[in-house]
């Protein structure tokens, strides 16, 4: 198995581990400040975005971000929106074929973005239901602080 395969393997696992609950605006509040507070842990300069159907429930910018990341924000959700799986698994499975994610799907590069960031929301016998991205670290950087909120966030949820 090369290590883009494995990888794809990681994501789709994230992907099936990572199903919440329910995702009202209470969840997407604890969320977002849990990844704020690991962001700032880390000084990591990036901002946080959490919707659900389109509709923005939490955002926020940490120290060192511009409106260059509310742009890839919105270009990495979009991407969430359209296929159901995060960006950063969209993008790669375009590179396990051999193609860039603008070959394969001849979309807008101003309005989608296969860069790692943005991850869906998940919902048990719903479906997704939003997104949960973070833009402003190298793109695997941004998809891991993703998953380490959701897997926080569960642990926390688990523990109530």
């Amino acid at each position: 198995m090369s290590e883009l395969d494995a990888l794809i393997e990681e994501l789709e696992d994230q992907e099936r581990r990572l199903r919440l609950p329910g995702f009202d605006n209470d969840d997407a509040w604890q969320i977002g400040i849990i990844l704020v507070e690991l962001a700032a842990a880390r000084r990591a300069p990036v901002t946080v975005d959490l919707r659900r159907n389109g509709q923005q429930l939490f955002h926020y910018a940490l120290p060192g971000t511009s409106a260059d990341n509310d742009a890839w924000i919105l270009r990495k959700a979009a991407v969430v929106d359209r296929f159901g799986q995060s960006s950063l698994l969209v993008g790669r499975r375009a590179a396990a074929d051999g193609v860039s994610f603008e070959e394969r799907f001849r979309l807008d590069p101003q309005r989608y973005a296969a860069h790692g960031g943005s991850f869906p929301v998940h919902v048990h016998g719903v479906g997704t239901v939003g997104t949960v991205t973070v833009s402003g670290l190298p793109e695997v950087e941004d998809h891991m602080m993703v998953v380490a909120g959701l897997e926080q966030y569960l642990e926390d949820l688990s523990k109530n």
